[in-house]
């Protein structure tokens, strides 16, 4: 496909916005568009985020199993997504504090 068929007549303007609105999530188009996040599919997003649920299930488990005078297990840091500064940047004082093991028993309780 030329470009330069739009500019001679042979490429309508309708046909040349649906190829370079379905071009693929690696082309240039798509990576200036989206920028990084052009490089996740909607699996990718999906695996990382039963990767960080996984990951809180195991922290809770840790946190009430934990004997009360040992030191609480650190909290899960999330995966990092891109486009996400703040997961990029690490947890900032922005972000909610996770439950400690007091609120974990309420929440259970």
């Amino acid at each position: 496909m030329d470009l330069l068929d739009w500019h001679r007549g042979r490429l309508t303007s309708r046909r040349l916005a649906v190829l370079v609105k379905h071009m693929p999530r690696d082309s240039a188009v798509a990576q200036e568009i989206h920028g990084e996040s052009a490089d996740w599919t909607v699996t990718d997003y999906l695996l990382a985020a039963a990767v960080d649920h996984l990951a809180a299930a195991n922290w809770m488990f840790a946190s009430v199993n934990t004997d009360e005078d040992a030191d609480a297990p650190e909290p899960p840091v999330p995966v990092p997504r891109p486009g996400d500064a703040a997961s990029l940047e690490g947890s900032t004082d922005e972000q909610a504090t996770p439950p400690g093991p007091d609120d974990l028993m309420r929440f259970f309780t």
